[in-house]
């Protein structure tokens, strides 16, 4: 079921996700579904416990045997990747609401922060800035994956110029915080 609603969400985009959508995509009334899912909220903490799930999974196996510029560019490209391909089922990610450390989604959501931190180990980031630089990955690679699923990018020139661009900018950037601080 969870997979079916978050394929309908890339469909036609999580706001159109109604039980009443699922329920004609299964070919069931939608009273039924409650007794699987307890609610809209439910379904899409479900939806992005998948998702969380997913991409974790998709990130460490981009990262495996990788460092430095590589690993940052094999996360980036995964998580644009990723994003573009499933707009609808990522939109549940943006604000997890996690009810503690052993909440699924908590465990689920560090797999994926934990592999954006070991994209940051070649440039030794200091750890007390180690947040802010998950937060700019975060926020560079979920915004630019975003527009561009939305059709944002409508200058003349190349998207995945761009978005190399975007990477051997923040590898420098990175890389030139590291020298600083030895």
């Amino acid at each position: 079921m969870t997979l079916a609603a978050a394929g309908l969400a890339d469909e036609v985009g999580l706001a159109n996700v109604t039980m009443g959508a699922l329920a004609e995509r299964l070919g069931v009334r939608a009273p039924s579904l409650y007794k699987h899912i307890d609610s809209q909220a439910d379904l899409n903490r479900r939806i992005a416990l998948l998702v969380a799930e997913e991409l974790g999974d998709a990130l460490r196996e981009a990262l495996q045997g990788r460092s430095g510029r590589d690993a940052l560019a094999a996360a980036a490209r995964t998580m644009r990747d990723y994003i573009v391909k499933h707009p609808g089922r990522y939109a549940t990610t943006i604000r997890l609401g996690v009810t503690g450390p052993d909440d699924p989604l908590a465990i689920a959501g560090a797999r994926v922060l934990d592999s954006l931190a070991a994209v940051l180990i070649a440039y030794r980031i200091d750890p007390a800035d180690k947040i802010h630089a998950l937060r700019l990955l975060r926020s560079l690679f979920h915004g630019f994956a975003t527009i561009e699923a939305a059709g944002g990018f409508e200058m003349n020139t190349e998207v995945d110029d761009s978005f190399d661009w975007i990477v051997d900018f923040v590898d420098r950037g990175l890389s030139l915080r590291r020298e600083s601080s030895e």
